[in-house]
């Protein structure tokens, strides 16, 4: 039953070890250039290339055409949280956002200082247990809907875009390129890299050029998206080895392909749900099959000292980051894509064996 090294941290997450290998030769040196990809200058050509096949490579992968700018930009979610609004709201207009989740709830704390945000829905009062129910309609006139589409925290997932008469805006930090999507329906779509695109410290924006032409004035070039476009992503000091394990990483996605990825993240999620559904010992957070995550599984032991016994077998058998949020407590699986189905099978040998023990 001994095991080691099976992160199911929530992030930064395990990478494939044929892009771990790759990355190893790259820190030595990078092609030709002489330079290791550590120290690579981010205004060399060798980067610059680098920049363009990633850019091609989200445009295949996604299906989406030359009517979007791709960028590669830094401060994670959180600057997308502060840009969006300072980029597309004023002090007299309004956007929508739903609040199925924590970092849907922060987006909006954070949109409200350039705008007026109004909550399209919330499941906050329940915990955020389930997703919200959305209305059939909405008033005219915002600016824009926020969407998380995938809920690290707590569970929950969007399993189909919401479609209304205004531009879409969605964070997919944790679920971008774990499925195939409808990416084409969203104006502008975000991701932090340390769940399904590599490491920490960049962030893959993706925006409709039309959107470009509807950004506020007098905005500072570094929290302006037209001038990250004008500069490529090289506006200023761009995470050179960041964005590399990124092309890595839909390098790596794109040999897998889409289709063969989401049907193992559906066997990895429905596999341990399916434990979860039957056991005594454990309680799943999200109890509507249709609003659970494949990514993120959610769980509590029935009494404390259970829990105990789950954590202690875990990291004997080195199983690593099954701690719940600081937020919640109990346990979180996440089974991005890097995660191999045979790490489920081992940890379902942890959960059985404590069945004999409890």
């Amino acid at each position: 039953m001994k095991t080691t090294n099976l992160n199911f941290s929530a992030g930064p997450t395990v990478l494939p070890p044929e892009v771990l290998e790759t990355f190893q030769d790259a820190v030595e040196q990078y092609l030709n250039t002489g330079y290791s990809i550590l120290s690579l200058p981010h205004r060399h050509k060798a980067f610059i290339d680098i920049i363009e096949e990633s850019k091609a490579l989200v445009r295949t992968l996604c299906q989406i055409d030359d009517s979007y700018e791709i960028l590669w930009m830094q401060g994670g979610a959180r600057m997308q949280f502060c840009m969006i609004p300072m980029n597309f709201l004023s002090p007299t207009t309004h956007a929508y956002y739903l609040d199925s989740g924590h970092w849907g709830h922060e987006a909006a704390a954070y949109a409200q200082h350039y705008g007026h945000i109004d909550i399209l829905a919330s499941s906050r009062q329940q915990q955020y247990n389930h997703l919200p129910t959305l209305p059939s309609e909405v008033l005219s006139g915002h600016k824009y809907l926020h969407i998380t589409t995938n809920n690290t925290i707590y569970g929950t997932q969007w399993h189909e875009l919401p479609t209304y008469n205004l531009p879409l805006i969605a964070d997919m930090s944790s679920d971008i390129l774990s499925k195939p999507q409808q990416y084409a329906d969203c104006d502008l779509f975000y991701a932090a890299a340390q769940k399904n695109l590599g490491t920490p410290g960049t962030t893959l924006v993706a925006i409709k050029k039309d959107l470009l032409q509807h950004i506020q004035p007098n905005l500072p070039p570094m929290m302006h998206y037209g001038h990250h476009v004008k500069e490529n992503s090289v506006l200023n000091t761009a995470n050179v080895s960041g964005i590399y394990i990124a092309l890595l990483m839909l390098r790596w996605i794109q040999q897998q392909t889409l289709p063969a990825l989401f049907a193992q993240n559906n066997e990895k999620a429905q596999l341990l749900y399916q434990h979860l559904d039957n056991s005594p010992h454990f309680i799943p957070y999200v109890t509507e099959p249709s609003h659970r995550s494949q990514m993120n599984i959610c769980f509590n032991a029935v009494n404390k000292d259970l829990e105990s016994k789950f954590i202690h077998l875990c990291a004997q058998n080195g199983i690593l980051g099954i701690e719940g949020h600081r937020s919640v407590g109990g346990f979180r699986v996440s089974l991005y894509n890097a995660v191999p189905l045979k790490w489920v099978h081992s940890l379902l040998d942890i959960m059985n064996h404590l069945a004999t023990i409890a």
